[in-house]
């Protein structure tokens, strides 16, 4: 059984994804990093991690590729701003009704990419 599969599906990841973006939109750190209308964003980070978790491949059929760090460059990553996204990314992996063991394979891949994706 795949993550996904465990979790409860695609519902979710995109209430994962919701909750993350609830704290993005008042991150002094994170805001002006997104565009103004965040449903695209959302809906790719929600596609993103359905497929990296074992789910449907939807998101390689829309963009291609992953290729996390090229699409981030254009961000000035550095370790606050990746201390940020990890605050609200934890924050809304334990307000999530998940199990604990989901939770702590969340966050080990989360932690680790986003170290990977600091670039200043």
């Amino acid at each position: 059984m795949t993550i996904y599969e465990a979790v409860g599906g695609e519902r979710t990841f995109f209430e994962l994804v919701d909750r993350f973006y609830q704290g993005v939109e008042s991150d002094p750190i994170l805001r002006p990093m997104y565009p103004d209308d965040l449903d695209p964003p959302k809906r790719h980070l929600a596609l993103f991690l359905i497929q990296y978790f074992g789910g449907p491949r939807t998101y390689l059929d829309e963009r291609g590729h992953p290729r996390l760090r090229m699409r981030h460059l254009p961000f000035a990553i550095d370790q606050a701003a990746r201390d940020a996204w990890i605050r609200n990314m934890e924050s809304a992996v334990r307000s999530t009704n998940l199990p604990t063991a989901a939770q702590d394979e969340f966050m080990r891949y989360f932690e680790g990419a986003a170290t990977f994706l600091i670039n200043h």
